[in-house]
């Protein structure tokens, strides 16, 4: 198996679950220098490196398609030109919407907002493109918000938020979102990887259920056995002091607000029925409880 992003989150997971699964050899592809004209041989090709989003909206756009888009583009073509029989690229949720109303099927419309997903997208369409020769699979994966041991991203951050004891004041919003644990993902790439009765096509990827923030602040505190300070406050109140805040450049404003309470909740059901199982085998609150245990562990 060929991995490119294997320094990252998910690629050392993987490295590590294949080792310690004894489910082969991993070849891994830098591609910060050239790409070989000829890939080295290998069943399979999973490509995880990518140009991350920004947060702070940085970057130069460019950037984003010179990497998302022109990297992947290159890399497929070779993999055309190979006698490798899959490939599997790693999208993300963020190539169709940036804002979900309802739950965000495969069948939605794209209509990504940023750079980020932009390029995401123009890479999915040339990958959808093109003709595959007989033998070979393509699986274009959109997964959500990934986690799990190790992982430092926003739930670390409310984590830190939770053992300080700060009070949670948006306990009145009633919002849904999508999560994926490491060990869900891991479950559907070594099915993919073994079933080759199992079609190519693009998969979002999320755990079975989705949570409110206020679920999530409650399973962080349990899992780090600690009181859940929830406050219920207003919400036409919150509103208001947000776009206060919005004019005096407080911490409280409309983006942020929006960013704590908005919905994303991603539909699984056709990577199930792919998989011919009803669940995934971690449940959200399982996997959740697992990452924020690690945060205590390890001091995060």
């Amino acid at each position: 198996m060929i991995l490119t992003g294997y320094s990252g989150f998910v690629g050392q997971n993987i490295l590590r679950h294949t080792e310690k699964n004894n489910k082969g050899i991993i070849i891994p592809l830098s591609l910060r220098n050239d790409l070989p004209e000829i890939l080295p041989e290998a069943n399979s090709m999973i490509h995880l490196a990518g140009k991350a989003h920004d947060l702070k909206n940085s970057a130069d756009s460019q950037v984003y398609f010179d990497i998302n888009y022109g990297l992947t583009k290159e890399l497929f073509d070779r993999f055309l030109q190979s006698d490798i029989n899959d490939f599997i690229y790693f999208s993300s949720v963020k190539a169709v919407a940036d804002t979900v109303e309802g739950k965000l099927t495969e069948d939605a419309e794209p209509e990504p907002a940023t750079a980020y997903g932009q390029s995401k997208l123009q890479a999915e369409q040339y990958l959808l493109s093109k003709i595959l020769p007989e033998g070979k699979r393509l699986f274009i994966l959109r997964p959500c918000m990934i986690h799990g041991p190790g992982n430092k991203g926003n739930l670390n951050l409310l984590y830190k938020v939770v053992k300080l004891g700060i009070p949670y004041p948006l306990g009145a919003f009633h919002n849904r979102r999508s999560f994926l644990s490491i060990d869900n993902l891991l479950f559907i790439l070594n099915r993919i990887l073994t079933d080759f009765s199992i079609p190519g096509g693009v998969y979002h990827l999320a755990d079975d259920e989705a949570l409110s923030t206020t679920e999530v602040i409650r399973i962080i505190a349990d899992a780090s056995k600690i009181k859940a300070r929830i406050w219920a406050v207003s919400s036409n109140l919150i509103t208001n002091l947000a776009k206060i805040g919005d004019k005096a450049h407080l911490p409280l404003n409309s983006e942020r607000l929006k960013k704590l309470t908005e919905s994303y909740e991603v539909n699984n059901e056709k990577i199930k029925d792919a998989l011919a199982v009803k669940e995934l085998p971690v449940s959200v609150r399982e996997g959740l409880a697992i990452t924020i245990k690690s945060f205590r562990i390890h001091n995060f």
